[in-house]
């Protein structure tokens, strides 16, 4: 069968995500649309700032839409275009002038409930059995361009744009924050989202973060480093500062994140293995309207105390399945560091292999009958 491939192209002023998607000729139709009656406040209204609220119903049914005043069109697989057609017409509908002829403002909000009463999502019809993703995607950023080097990396950058929530888990130097913070980056940029929050779980070594000497930034900074590193490489070091000054960027430990909840917001939770359960459960929980998160980490490498798990395994276990979610494993193949790390992974990994082949006949044995 003829494929069809379309380019998704995203320019903003310093950064642009190019990504390659296959789709089948006979799965895609475009359908046409015309808003009526015509309304130049009403169809701003309908679209959104920098056409969010388009944008929000493009991600979460992996179709496009275009639009030229009141005239639309939707590409996309058959039932998603019409779908999504029927969600645009709902929408224009609530936009009609109150009576003091003020126009109602559409929210991302008001369209994620309305996709959620729709019931698509649930029904197994989402954006992930419409699009296939290819394997060129890129990221420019001010200080060049970023490209995947294995197609782990790329298949996680593309479920990074596709997904509410994504999971890199992996070996250290497979790319999994750095990726991360450049889509973060760019999302910001294209003023996707309002701003970035970088976390990560503080595992104290030996010392009590109370007792350290500073203030919370001198604290928690060691910490937070390797955040910095990316931020700085992507955007200038002048120009991170003046951001986190807005509060644009907030880089702050985990423990700051509680209580409150994340809307327009672009979350990354790194070395996330360290996370207990009830902190994992915390974050997952902040995430508001019109946000992403990706959560990193290496579960080979977990710092807690014997008896605590590790949030990270507890989630792979928990959501792995779950709409909406996305699990990207990296392996010792996709370390871009020194080739010496890479093969110190594989035999970090053969023998944690050998233990669990030694461990597991007696964690598979059959119990013993009671005694008679």
């Amino acid at each position: 069968m003829s494929l069809v491939y379309c380019e998704l192209i995203a320019y903003s002023l310093s950064a642009f995500i190019v990504l390659t998607a296959g789709v089948t000729l006979a799965a895609v139709t475009t359908l046409a649309l015309v808003l009526e009656p015509a309304d130049s406040k009403r169809i701003a209204s309908l679209c959104g700032p920098f056409d969010d609220n388009l944008q929000h119903i493009e991600r979460r049914l992996g179709v496009e839409i275009n639009h030229q005043n009141e005239d639309f069109t939707v590409v996309g697989h058959s039932h998603l275009a019409k779908v999504a057609a029927e969600l645009l017409k709902q929408l224009y509908r609530e936009t009609q002038p109150l009576r003091d002829q003020q126009v109602p403002d559409i929210t991302p909000e008001d369209v994620h409930l309305l996709i959620k009463e729709s019931g698509v999502l649930e029904q197994g019809d989402g954006p992930s059995e419409g699009y296939q993703y290819g394997k060129e995607v890129v990221i420019k950023t001010k200080k060049g361009l970023i490209k995947p080097r294995t197609p782990n990396q790329a298949h996680y950058i593309a479920h990074i744009l596709s997904h509410d929530i994504t999971f890199g888990i992996g070996p250290a130097g497979t790319g999994k924050t750095y990726l991360a913070v450049a889509a973060a980056v760019d999302a910001l940029e294209r003023q996707e989202v309002r701003r970035i929050l970088l976390t990560r779980p503080a595992v104290e070594a030996g010392e009590k973060l109370g007792f350290l000497p500073g203030d919370l930034s001198q604290k928690v900074d060691p910490y937070l480093r390797p955040l910095y590193d990316a931020l700085f490489e992507m955007l200038g070091f002048e120009q991170v500062e003046k951001l986190i000054e807005r509060h644009v960027i907030e880089v702050a430990p985990l423990a700051y994140m509680r209580g409150r909840t994340l809307n327009d917001a672009f979350i990354i939770l790194d070395e996330s293995q360290n996370t207990t359960v009830e902190q994992m459960k915390m974050f997952l929980t902040r995430i508001g309207f019109n946000s992403r998160a990706v959560i990193t980490g290496d579960i080979t490498q977990i710092d807690l105390p014997r008896n605590a798990k590790s949030g990270l395994r507890h989630a792979i276990e928990v959501l792995n399945g779950v709409e909406g979610l996305s699990f990207d494993f990296f392996q010792a193949d996709d370390v871009v560091r020194h080739p010496v790390v890479a093969r110190i992974v594989r035999a970090y990994e053969a023998l944690d292999n050998q233990q669990q082949q030694l461990e597991s006949p007696t964690t598979n044995a059959a119990p013993a009958e009671p005694a008679s």
